[in-house]
């Protein structure tokens, strides 16, 4: 079977390969002998309620500084592909949800994954409130005083914009920390959006389990450690990225979400989990297939494959 696929993705000339998953699926999708072809969302195009695109047929290599070749561009109908990928980086912005809406014109008749409409409603950590049981305890708000009464009964908390990603302006306030004035003066005047105010996890100095599932079910894990002297586990803040088993708790958060995530249509999502807790559940272009391949966990964009080939025959 070979399907015309498309990516719809961040600059490919800028695609970090040694970590990007939708890379890996490009890889995984060529190999398959699926036709690629890519392009990015200032792209895309709607005339008269039909969306299209203006795409290149695209080769993908394994070979950094000389990863991909491109052919001549042509535009194209997006039901004129069986899949596409939707794999550009957050932020979460009107250009991202703008882009759900197009696909969502051609979702299910061309298979999206994920399924836009429910990208667009699960924002990572917005959907991730509605398992409060499995998550530390979690404010979302601008409220100064909210956020003043949240850290003076947790004493020690960390502050992230609602809508950021790669681990981008995550900040740990203590009791104490005379910067608070500060950082909330800078974040309401830089971030538009609510931001997230956890209590913070000191487990997270033994690292942040990145936990990939595939159709709502458990496929790998890396374990991100933060480097000395830092807060974030994000590898391209300089995380390192170790071998890990899932403990029986992460076992039981996996199962706990299989079903929402397979109803939702989110068939490869990655998970947050510090010490125990889940903290982000991750539907728009989750990252970790290409470590955890290095480690030993096998290729998950294989299994990724499998699902989408099963959906398509």
């Amino acid at each position: 079977m070979s399907l015309n696929v498309a990516i719809q993705t961040d600059p490919i000339d800028r695609l970090n390969i040694a970590g990007d998953s939708g890379f890996a699926l490009m890889l995984e999708a060529q190999a398959r002998g699926h036709r690629l072809a890519y392009y990015t969302t200032d792209r895309l195009a709607m005339r008269d309620g039909v969306p299209f695109a203006t795409v290149n047929p695209v080769e993908v290599r394994d070979v950094k500084g000389d990863h991909f070749t491109l052919g001549e561009a042509e535009r194209v109908p997006l039901d004129s592909f069986d899949v596409i990928l939707m794999r550009q980086d957050p932020p979460f912005d009107l250009n991202y949800i703008t882009a759900t809406h197009m696909l969502e014109r051609v979702h299910p008749r061309t298979l999206v994954v994920n399924d836009p409409a429910h990208v667009r409603n699960a924002p990572e950590k917005i959907f991730v409130t509605e398992f409060p049981d499995l998550m530390p305890p979690t404010l979302i708000t601008r409220d100064l005083n909210e956020i003043k009464a949240f850290r003076e009964e947790f004493g020690d908390i960390v502050a992230k914009p609602l809508y950021g990603h790669g681990g981008s302006s995550v900040f740990r306030l203590t009791r104490d920390d005379l910067n608070f004035g500060s950082l909330y003066d800078m974040f309401a005047q830089v971030f538009r959006e609510p931001w997230v105010i956890q209590q913070f996890l000191p487990a997270v100095s033994a690292g942040d389990k990145r936990i990939i599932l595939i159709d709502g079910v458990f496929a790998g894990a890396v374990n991100r450690v933060p480097s000395a002297g830092d807060l974030r586990s994000n590898m391209v803040r300089g995380g390192a990225a170790k071998e890990t088993d899932l403990t029986p708790r992460e076992r039981e958060i996996c199962e706990r979400l299989g079903p929402s995530l397979r109803e939702k249509g989110l068939l490869l999502t990655g998970i947050d989990v510090i010490g125990g807790y889940l903290t982000e559940i991750n539907v728009t272009a989750p990252t970790g297939l290409r470590a955890i391949e290095r480690l030993g966990g096998g290729n998950l964009a294989a299994k990724v494959w499998d699902a989408i080939e099963a959906r398509r025959g």
